[in-house]
């Protein structure tokens, strides 16, 4: 029985039509767009001589790998990781890894030879970069050379991965969202009157939904009406389905809800769908119909630095910090004034779209305001205190 070869070692054929054997070894699948895999082949008289010339041809191949992966750079590894690693992946988001990139990575080791890098560098560059950027940005950074170098290993070009060995440090404290007084939500709202941002303001505050699920909301999403003669009475209502994620979906399958406007919300947003009218006549032919309830002059999608600069100019109107306020702490503001009449943390969760009370609690615990009191009161009437009513009595 004829001994199998080694795996790697390619195949061997005859070619009648060159009366030579052809020895072949496949270097992968085939490239995308070609139907033909890459391949090296060696010919010979013999099998033994086909063979030893395919080795070597193959030890040729290695030589020019291995000396082109001795000067490949991390610069050039994140370089292609961007290229072709992050397709799948939304043009915001890739933005913004490669200003990360382009700021702290390359800048610091992008020089240095990948196969040179050891954990001690990493180690170092990541406690430099502590002393100034949160330990979320640290993450990012971190993520993106762990996966560059990844990319590199899986391609031949470097051995290892030190990246992995590296732990994350704790950074700077980032800055804290925090939550409007009922007062300067009341303040916001009248200053947001005349403003077009009005009606975002509104729905924000008084559903929080997400400024991305708001963004992407369309008027086929909201029932201004309602149903109020029929058998139950169906109220106004907003349906957060959507977001402006890749691929629309919302951030998790909990965060797919319909909620009740509050009369107020019907209000603006009918006011809001007349100026629609207005700047959509002006427009004229400009005008791009994608149906969405917060759009730009033209109609089409607002962005986040829309948002966030239209926003600023109605936190400065109403008296405050324009640097200290983003639309997001409307959210966060949404929790704190159902918290503070004592809405329950179960029901706070299902409205702003969290899997679990734990997110809740997790991301918004200083927006949660009331103080649990059964505890104490039950314990009060157990171990009644000297001062009370139920003062236990002297023996």
């Amino acid at each position: 029985m004829p001994q199998r070869r080694s795996q790697g070692d390619g195949g061997i054929h005859w070619d009648a039509s060159k009366n030579r054997y052809i020895a072949v070894v496949y270097l992968g699948p085939a490239p995308a767009g070609k139907t033909r895999r890459p391949r090296i082949t060696a010919s010979a008289t013999t099998k033994t001589a086909a063979k030893a010339k395919l080795k070597e041809k193959l030890k040729q191949a290695e030589d020019r790998a291995a000396l082109a992966a001795k000067d490949y750079t991390i610069e050039e590894a994140v370089n292609d990781w961007f290229d072709f690693g992050l397709h799948k992946r939304q043009a915001t988001t890739v933005k913004n890894l490669r200003s990360l990139a382009n700021t702290h990575v390359i800048p610091a080791l992008g020089a240095q030879k990948l196969q040179a890098l050891t954990a001690d560098e990493v180690d170092d560059w990541l406690a430099e970069k502590a002393k100034v950027l949160s330990t979320d940005t640290l993450r990012r950074l971190h993520s993106i050379l762990r996966r560059s170098i990844m990319r590199a290993q899986a391609r031949e070009k470097v051995h290892r991965n030190v990246v992995m060995l590296c732990e994350i440090p704790t950074g700077k404290s980032g800055r804290p969202s925090k939550s409007l007084t009922l007062h300067q939500a009341e303040t916001l709202l009248q200053a947001a009157e005349s403003s077009v941002m009005h009606a975002y303001i509104v729905v924000s505050l008084l559903t929080g939904a997400r400024t991305e699920e708001l963004r992407a909301l369309t008027w086929s999403n909201l029932d201004l009406a309602g149903r109020p003669k029929a058998e139950p009475p169906v109220p106004p209502s907003i349906q957060v389905w959507r977001s402006v994620r890749e691929g629309g979906d919302t951030k998790t399958l909990k965060s797919r809800r319909t909620l009740e406007l509050a009369q107020r919300c019907v209000e603006a947003l009918t006011d809001h769908q007349e100026r629609q009218q207005v700047r959509r006549k002006a427009a004229g032919r400009r005008w791009q119909n994608l149906d969405l309830v917060f759009a730009s002059e033209i109609g089409t999608q607002l962005d986040a630095a829309n948002v966030r600069r239209a926003f600023r100019k109605v936190v400065k109107a109403a008296g405050l910090d324009p640097a200290m306020w983003t639309p997001r702490e409307l959210r966060h503001s949404f929790v704190s004034l159902l918290s503070s009449k004592g809405v329950r943390i179960e029901d706070i969760s299902r409205l702003v779209g969290h899997a679990s009370t734990n997110v809740t609690e997790k991301v918004y615990r200083h927006e949660l305001r009331p103080v649990l009191t059964e505890g104490a009161t039950k314990m009060d009437e157990i171990f009644p205190g000297q001062g009370s009513d139920g003062a236990k009595e002297k023996p």
